[in-house]
């Protein structure tokens, strides 16, 4: 059966396989391979015998190797950033590399109950027999507690604060009392958690100090520059496209360029040159939206054949800025006025996106 999207250590499992068969480094409890493979996985490189390893993160190295430093002791591990800083990402192939197995996750949302936390009930098995470990529905931080393995918390700041706050005992105590059954799940070697966490996004909790106290905070930053967003970008998009068996056609590295310096334009609050202040849309034009609107006005210009690749970049910006429609219209046609329009070789681009605006594209 096909799946839409492979976990991480499906996908990347022959470089995997290459770094632990070269891996001559001591390994901790439960870990597939040493410190220094997990960071060659993530940073990218080539084994001994020439395996190219390809980069999954392209921000900083120190953090990367803090990261992975933080799993070696008995503390947890939050990555925090605004949404599009990689933050899943990396936690899904840290999960990969260091246990071969990613699929261990919560998804946090305002809905997230206590139960994805702790445990469950069969309801059926309960009214019948009462009270058993049969009837007991382990949450993923139980299966990963008792199998020795890395659990993924996504999102924990959309969890509301008493939900988050069962975490607590887990972190601190290495276990987890079940009062009905008398009884308590130990966590075996190996075990731990990686959470993620927005600090910019709306409807955001936040940890309660006693909480923060049990992770070691890494605060993964947007990139530096156009470049390293390209180089992201580039490498993101040719991945999703892997996805799916469509042809598409190939958007040119210019106006890619063009693409994300608008987003980070928009989003920085002024010019790339830095002589222009611009007003900031509600959007948060994140890296991954830039990967999206590139995604999607290449899917664009296969399907409905577009010759020009400004119509369907002008429309995924459009697209992507335009939240509030009042509010982000008037920053955006302000932003073509005094930066787009003056530009060297941007007027194709700037009349596709007023045309989208003015509702005649």
């Amino acid at each position: 059966m096909e799946v839409i999207r492979l976990h991480a250590e499906e996908q990347y499992a022959e470089e995997i396989k290459a770094l632990i068969k070269e891996d001559k480094d001591e390994k901790p409890a439960s870990w597939q391979m040493s410190p220094q493979q997990v960071l060659t996985y993530i940073m990218g490189g080539k084994t001994k015998k020439g395996v190219t390893i390809e980069p999954k993160y392209f921000g900083q190295r120190r953090l990367v190797e803090l990261a992975i430093a933080t799993l070696l002791t008995d503390r947890a591990l939050l990555l925090i950033g605004v949404p599009g800083t990689a933050k899943s990402w990396l936690s899904e192939h840290l999960a990969a590399a260091i246990m071969g197995d990613s699929s261990l996750m919560i998804q946090g949302t305002s809905g997230t109950s206590e139960d994805a936390i702790r445990y469950g009930w069969n309801y059926a098995k309960l009214l019948q027999e009462g009270p058993s470990q049969e009837a007991l529905v382990s949450s993923p931080v139980i299966r990963a507690m008792n199998a020795g393995k890395l659990v993924r918390i996504e999102e924990l700041t959309r969890i509301p604060s008493d939900i988050q706050d069962a975490l607590i005992t887990v972190l601190s105590e290495k276990s987890l009392p079940v009062p009905e059954l008398n009884m308590e799940i130990r966590a075996r070697n190996g075990f731990n958690v990686i959470a993620t966490a927005n600090d910019r996004d709306k409807g955001v909790h936040d940890l309660s100090s006693a909480l923060q106290r049990r992770f070691n905070i890494v605060r993964l930053p947007l990139p530096v520059d156009l470049e390293e967003e390209l180089k992201i970008v580039n490498y993101r998009v040719k991945e999703l496209q892997g996805f799916t068996s469509a042809p598409k056609k190939v958007i040119k590295e210019a106006d890619i360029k063009k693409l994300i310096t608008v987003f980070r334009e928009l989003r920085s609050g002024q010019s790339e040159e830095g002589d222009i202040k611009i007003k900031s849309p509600t959007a948060t034009l994140s890296t991954a939206e830039v990967i999206s609107a590139v995604n999607s006005s290449q899917t664009m210009a296969h399907y409905f054949g577009y010759d020009d690749a400004n119509k369907p970049i002008a429309e995924s910006i459009v697209s992507a800025v335009v939240k509030d429609a009042t509010k982000d219209q008037m920053i955006l046609q302000e932003y073509l006025e005094t930066v787009m329009k003056s530009r060297k070789g941007w007027s194709s681009l700037y009349k596709s996106c007023k045309e989208v605006l003015d509702g005649k594209g």
